[in-house]
């Protein structure tokens, strides 16, 4: 995607000193918790966000020092982000809120933001991940910071934000609502929605009570070897269009049924196709694992604002040969398990993992998180709002990510990475 052509090395990325932000005004040491449902999650989660040469009034603003600024303003209300995970008494992550701070790097790229290409269409994460500050490999969790931020400027004027956090200290909604919030900060204004910091509302029961199976920890025995080659990235854009006719698919009678949402069809178009590519043996036991926002779930709903995760991991099951039924049979199967998670589905994960410590099992699994609701567009730190925002790879082979499409956003483009021998299977197979 960014090699400029066949003849022309990819562009390169020049990295400045890193150094560490911390907040504005000095923080009370303190050992912050962190839910049972923000365990399950210590992985990064990195996006960029384009920002084209028009919107920064020529060369009036200094972006890297504007948002350097606002950062270290916004971190006073954010306080967990400049802090560093550590092991509780109890065995479970918290954060040690020691305001050691967020690690900013600015960079300098040796082509025009133009030269990225669509990255929508042909995202290498390969080549993105140079716009994102990145660990060494090595590094301990305990280690990392749990923000890192990279501006990387580009010769047409325009810039990327490289963003890379911590899922355990928040969902999607959390992280963009931080956002939103260092973007006020940086346009001086008071923030919109103030974080809820305390997430001991989320504490397991006493004593623990599970209610539930909770196969999204069961592990499945393993029946078949999946490729051992790299990952190739892929995005396949449905339009409001093709998203009507996939819903009149789902439903068992050919027209479309009210109660099948959008993503439970593309659930179980995207559960189906990936198993089907990657030929796993029909007895094959094969699980999908999504996340479910369980802030207006839970009873009482989460507050407004609440910084932390409050997605809910739901699950289905079945045999890898089952899937080669019609869809409606994989669409029902979703929509079973989004009809569990209530607040006592909820309550007992919570449980589930305080008498288990288990985490999700990944064995014959594909994980599927929707971004389509999350204002990625939006970010707006005085210079508008971004020209495109993306993922940069993806936190886990099994993960697949469904994201905005289109200039009405209405559409769902499908971000996933697959073994080059499975991808081409896939595409024939999610082609409506």
């Amino acid at each position: 995607m960014v090699s400029l052509n066949e003849n022309v090395s990819p562009w390169t990325v020049q990295q400045g000193e890193p150094c560490l932000i911390s907040p504005a005004e000095k923080m009370e040491e303190e050992l912050y918790y962190l839910s049972n449902l923000d365990q399950n999650l210590a992985l990064l989660v990195r996006t960029i966000h384009c920002y084209n040469s028009g919107s920064l009034k020529g060369n009036d603003v200094n972006a890297p020092e504007l948002l350097k600024g606002s950062l270290q303003k916004v971190l006073v209300r954010y306080y967990p982000l400049a802090g560093r995970l550590t092991i509780s008494s109890d065995g479970k992550l918290s954060v040690n809120c020691n305001g050691e701070g967020a690690l900013f790097v600015e960079a300098e790229a040796n082509c025009s933001l133009e030269e990225l290409g669509d990255i929508a269409a042909a995202p290498d994460a390969s080549l993105l991940t140079k716009l994102v500050c990145d660990v060494p490999d090595s590094a301990s969790i305990l280690e990392m910071p749990l923000l890192m931020a990279q501006v990387t400027k580009f010769k047409c004027g325009g810039f990327v934000l490289g963003m890379s956090m911590n899922h355990c200290l928040c969902d999607g909604v959390a992280a963009m609502e931080f956002l939103s919030s260092w973007g006020e900060m940086a346009r001086g204004l008071p923030l919109s929605v103030p974080p809820f910091l305390e997430r001991t509302i989320l504490k397991p029961r006493s004593p623990p009570k599970i209610v539930y199976d909770h196969i999204e920890f069961s592990e499945l025995p393993s029946k078949t070897s999946e490729p051992r080659e790299d990952l190739i990235y892929r995005s396949f854009s449905f339009s409001q269009d093709k998203l009507a006719d996939l819903k009149r698919k789902a439903s068992t009678d050919g027209r479309p049924n009210p109660s099948c949402t959008t993503f439970e069809a593309l659930s179980a178009l995207t559960w189906r196709a990936r198993t089907l590519a990657l030929h796993l043996r029909p007895d094959q036991e094969t699980k999908l694992i999504f996340a479910v926002d369980g802030r207006s779930r839970i009873n009482p709903p989460l507050p407004k604002g609440y910084f932390g995760n409050g997605i809910v991991l739901a699950s289905s099951l079945c045999k890898a040969g089952e899937l080669n039924n019609p869809l409606p049979f994989a669409v029902k199967l979703v929509q079973e398990s989004v009809q569990k998670v209530t607040d006592d589905f909820i309550r007992s994960a919570i449980d589930y993992f305080e008498i288990t410590r288990a985490r999700p099992a990944l064995t014959s699994t594909v994980i599927i998180t929707s971004w389509t609701k999350l204002a990625l567009h939006a970010v707006d730190f005085g210079w508008g709002k971004p020209a495109s925002s993306w993922p940069v790879g993806l936190p886990e082979k099994e993960v697949i990510v469904y994201l905005p499409h289109g200039a009405d956003r209405k559409g769902i483009s499908v971000y996933l990475g697959l073994p080059a021998s499975a991808m081409k299977t896939f595409q024939d197979l999610i082609e409506l």
